[in-house]
């Protein structure tokens, strides 16, 4: 970290510390607006340019956002923790249960902007599924927002040869989802591999995960497979890194 010549932190960043324990203390809530730079200025004897670093500071952590016209108001937010193995137990499902009511039990959540498509498979799908390149795919496409904030978008692959003319190539594939409907069809999904890594958005993933500036995405690319080790389907999904905790457990 840089430092000043008296090896304090620089100015800018102990005025951010102040607002973050603020916020941290509950001085400052979800919603506040905070100090602008004005008040900063004023208050801390600063330049224009160190308050508005502080401020960036802040918001590029997500902890507050900018409103344009309006001021920086207070972002807070308890990330969801998102239990791998978990939320994809045939226990959920197989109750007609959703997935997601495994992360967020006692908080709302939605799912928006659903589109379904049958496609030629992209080659990275093809491969992940054991298909033939171009084999027809259903793609199913979606947004889950938490209390009304978007969360995540993914976007999944089943082949078209047992997914095209049945409920999972409708908008509302009934209780269960997907796999409950797999699972009719004897092709219940019994093992899962995952794969993570992280980057920066594309502007159109900004822009639908409403992303404040210099968040990070979690790319999470998971492949289910039936007990015969046929893969069934292939999902996408992109993750407000700001907004998630993942857990995995496993035994040494």
């Amino acid at each position: 970290m840089p430092t000043s010549e008296n090896d304090s932190p620089p100015v800018y960043r102990e005025i951010a510390e102040d607002v973050r324990a603020a916020i941290a203390s509950g001085r400052l809530s979800d919603g506040d607006r905070v100090p602008g730079e004005n008040d900063l200025m004023k208050q801390y004897g600063v330049a224009r340019a160190t308050a508005r670093q502080a401020l960036s500071v802040l918001i590029n952590e997500g902890i507050v956002v900018a409103i344009r016209g309006s001021g920086v108001y207070v972002r807070t937010f308890r990330p969801l923790r998102r239990h791998g193995p978990r939320r994809l137990s045939r226990e959920l499902w197989g109750a007609g249960r959703a997935i997601w009511q495994a992360d967020s039990p006692d908080r709302s959540f939605r799912t928006d902007g659903v589109e379904v498509t049958e496609i030629p498979a992209p080659a990275y799908v093809a491969r992940a599924l054991g298909l033939a390149d171009e084999a027809p795919v259903v793609r199913r496409h979606r947004r889950y927002c938490l209390e009304d904030r978007p969360m995540q978008l993914a976007t999944s692959y089943l082949p078209a040869a047992f997914a095209a003319g049945t409920a999972i190539a409708e908008p509302e594939t009934g209780p269960g989802g997907i796999y409950a409907r797999l699972a009719e069809q004897g092709r219940a999904p019994a093992h899962f591999t995952e794969e993570i890594r992280v980057r920066m958005p594309t502007p159109e993933e900004a822009d639908s995960l409403r992303l404040s500036a210099g968040t990070p995405v979690l790319d999470v690319l998971r492949t289910a497979l039936t007990a015969e080790h046929t893969a069934v389907e292939f999902n996408e999904m992109t993750l407000d890194g700001s907004a998630y905790v993942l857990q995995y457990d496993f035994d040494a």
